[in-house]
């Protein structure tokens, strides 16, 4: 056999278990995948089946190590394990693979291991010495109780028919500890362990069906024979190529993300979409990796050329440069080439200095705007009404809708707003915005809002400039008029062919209505991906009544790679019984989150004032010794509290970088900011310190409760996520402090686990 068209994949775990050899071994891997593809037929590759099975065989690696590999087809091959040569022929009978009935995808299970390091570490202690007996009664020492199995009250055949590999259902039915189940999952088929890990945790078996095992069920019947069709299903999870096998053992938090997709993720990023689509799910579930996995899919599909017809943007400035880092991560500069990313503050910007070169107004940000409106109320004298409620009007209503009247404020739509307003209050609103603007107009002012609001009527007047082109080209015969074309002598084109948005959670209208403008509506034309329970913004919409119509093209991620099951546990009870949209008018949840990551439950400090909360802080991250300070994060929820912690760090030795708007303000220390910045990040180890009440949430928030019922449940909400946000930063553990009373969010967290001794 000519090794020409030979195709060599790698198992997902495979890798994890390379990761694990010495290192000259790896580099012996490189090298064999090469020759293997090259000519498997080689002496020195030393290619034979293995006894007792019809598609196993082992090659040589070096000296010491073999690849166990499968053959699919004649020309395509799957390694599923490398191992030393004395545990390859020991137990051939233990090595099992098979296709899953329920996903379609291979599975390959080394039963022989799982029995030693599984079931064989937690056998039960030698029964103790007997009790000296008695010459007229023996005493008999009591043998102890058989611990309850913990999958008793499942059949096997409710356990396959959630895609538990049958080879591993007589393993689950001796599990009995914890410490074997977690042991078991490290092994196992990776839905296998998803099933088991939710039952364990609680989950009811229908919920299990429908949120685990129905979203990576094949869509057709499975030929459990057909390993050569089980290959190509998203459950099979492989990579193929020789870039992305040594990304692939590059390692886990380097390499895995750009090579191994979850089935899930899988189908969504090369789904073919009729229109607008949107990806949903929890912190840590991967939904920044599905869109750019997406982008890279997009552009492979692209005719050759210059452009860059794929916009990936985000809400923020730092966002955007992580993404450029990835991308070009994940497919170099040939992808990056055809790839526009920008922050959509700054497209928007872009787009409004291109069509007005003479605007070159000063920008300022929401606060700097509010403490404007404040001014021209207290110039006014005006004291029944609040600046922050006019500004929301302004941005969210008057903007938001495009009113440039007072006839068209009267009826616009105020949803979501709360309060009420009367016809005479909404005279007196539109006359305070017109004296606004003006006000703005007059120190040389724009805020982002208007930019925004701006850049979208200006893409939209182009896109039906384009649309008139192409009715009046489709009137004449398919041929082009030149009177019609654009002023600038060349064609007028949408802007991009394609569109993908990460945090789309965090967008304004009118980002929203710029961007539709930019692309044609066609097949897949808007990918977006985010969740609402993030939103540490005002920016709430209805994506449908703005152009982008999302319906039935919507899905979720479930599984978190980041947090464990005990951080992610008690970052939902911060979310309490709180409600959140889709984006899309109707309601969202996290039903069916989890994780299969396992680590200690979150601890909990009260401390009597800020003081000693901040030395309690110093004083934990000094008994974390080895941990790598940039590993540390402290999110709290104020700048100068922010401040007063980098001040308490320093003192003892500890180098402290506060995290501005741009990121980290250093290379080395622990990150310090408040809790909107660490959207997007994570750490080994998070703390959170300053969750008091009056703090978390702001005290002005309470107080509107009985003034303004609806804008108190919208802060509410925002100050939730907020905390939601810092908490699923964490990877390993997380702490929580606070001084006095605490945060009426950690009511339940309190009532689980109660704080530590101060």
């Amino acid at each position: 056999m000519t090794g020409k068209n030979v195709t060599l994949r790698l198992l997902d775990k495979a890798d994890r278990e390379i990761l694990k050899l010495p290192r000259p071994v790896k580099g012996a891997i490189y090298d064999f995948q090469h020759k293997f593809k090259t000519n498997p037929d080689s002496a020195g590759l030393r290619l034979k089946q293995l006894q007792g099975h019809d598609k196993l065989h082992s090659a040589r690696v070096n000296d010491e190590y073999r690849a166990l590999l499968l053959r699919l087809a004649d020309d395509d091959w799957l390694i599923v394990s490398v191992k030393h040569r004395k545990d390859v022929y020991a137990h051939l009978d233990r090595l099992t693979y098979s296709v899953n009935r329920v996903t379609g995808g291979i599975e390959y299970v080394d039963l022989q291991v799982v029995q030693e390091e599984v079931l064989s570490p937690a056998a039960p202690p030698a029964a103790p010495p007997a009790s000296p007996a008695s010459p007229a009664e023996p005493v008999r020492p009591a043998e102890p109780a058989a611990p309850e199995p913990l999958f008793a009250r499942w059949s096997e055949q409710e356990l396959t028919d959630l895609g538990v590999a049958p080879s591993l259902v007589p393993v689950v039915a001796a599990l009995t500890t914890e410490d074997q189940l977690l042991g078991l999952v490290e092994y196992a088929p990776q839905l296998t362990g998803e099933v088991l890990l939710a039952l364990y945790d609680g989950k009811a078996y229908d919920d299990v069906l429908e949120q685990v095992t129905a979203p990576v069920a094949a869509p057709d019947p499975v030929d459990p024979e057909d390993f050569r069709a089980a290959v190509e299903r998203p459950a099979t999870i492989v990579t193929t190529t020789d870039d992305a096998l040594r990304e692939a053992l590059e390692g886990e938090d380097f390499g895995r993300w750009k090579v191994f997709l979850h089935p899930t993720q899988a189908k969504l990023v090369t789904r073919d979409y009729s229109g607008p689509a949107r990806v949903g799910g929890g912190p840590g579930t991967g939904k920044t990796i599905v869109a750019l996995h997406r982008v890279k899919h997009l552009v492979e599909r692209l005719p050759a050329g210059r452009t860059k017809p794929v916009l990936l943007t985000t809400y923020n400035k730092n966002l955007a440069a992580d993404l450029r880092s990835r991308l070009l991560a994940l497919g170099g500069e040939a992808l990056l080439s055809r790839v526009e990313i920008s922050h959509v503050d700054q497209l928007a910007l872009r787009t409004v200095r291109e069509a007005e070169p003479g605007n070159r107004k000063r920008i300022v940000d929401e606060a700097q705007a509010v403490r404007e409106w404040r001014s021209l109320l207290d110039e006014l004298g005006e004291d029944g009404w609040d600046a922050e409620f006019l500004h929301d009007e302004w941005t969210q209503v008057i903007l938001g809708q495009a009113v440039t009247s007072r006839t068209d404020y009267f009826r616009a739509r105020r949803a979501g707003r709360g309060r009420t307003v009367t016809r005479a209050e909404r005279a007196e609103i539109w006359q305070l915005a017109e004296r606004f603007t003006q006000r703005l107009d007059r120190l040389g002012v724009q805020t982002w809002d208007q930019i925004a609001e701006r850049a979208a009527q200006l893409e939209a007047a182009r896109a039906r400039r384009i649309q008139d082109i192409d009715r009046r080209r489709e009137e004449a015969g398919g041929l082009d008029n030149v009177h019609v074309a654009d002023g600038s002598g060349g064609w007028l084109r949408y802007r991009y062919r394609h569109i993908v948005v990460d945090e789309a959670q965090d967008l304004r209208p009118a980002h929203w209505k710029m961007l539709r403008a930019m692309t044609a509506p066609d097949r897949n034309d808007l990918f977006l991906v985010g969740d609402t329970h993030q939103r540490i913004y005002k920016n709430q919409v209805t994506l449908g009544s703005l152009g982008v119509n999302i319906r039935g093209r919507s899905s979720k991620l479930s599984l978190s790679y980041r947090t464990t099951r005990q951080i992610l546990r008690s970052a939902l009870n911060v979310l309490g019984e709180e409600k959140y949209d889709d984006l899309d008018g109707s309601a969202e949840t996290l039903a069916g989150y989890r994780s299969v990551l396992s680590g200690a439950v979150p601890d909990l400090h009260r401390l009597a004032d800020w003081a000693e909360e901040r030395e309690a802080v110093a004083a934990l991250i000094e008994s974390w010794g080895e941990v790598p300070h940039e590993q540390i994060a402290i999110a709290v929820p104020t700048n100068d509290m922010a401040r007063e912690v980098a001040y308490t760090l320093r003192e003892h030795g500890i180098m402290a970088l506060e995290i501005g708007p741009d990121g980290p303000l250093g290379d080395s220390g622990v990150h310090i900011g408040t809790m909107f910045r660490f959207k997007g990040l994570e750490y080994q180890r998070m703390i959170i310190a300053g969750v008091t009440d009056g703090l978390v949430p702001r005290a002005d928030v309470q107080r509107r409760r009985a003034t303004d019922p609806a804008r108190h449940r919208t802060e509410m909400q925002r100050a939730r996520s907020l905390l939601f946000v810092a908490a699923t930063r964490a990877r390993d553990s997380l702490d929580v402090f606070w001084h006095g009373e605490a945060s009426p969010f950690l009511r339940e967290l309190i009532e689980v686990r109660p704080p530590a001794a101060a």
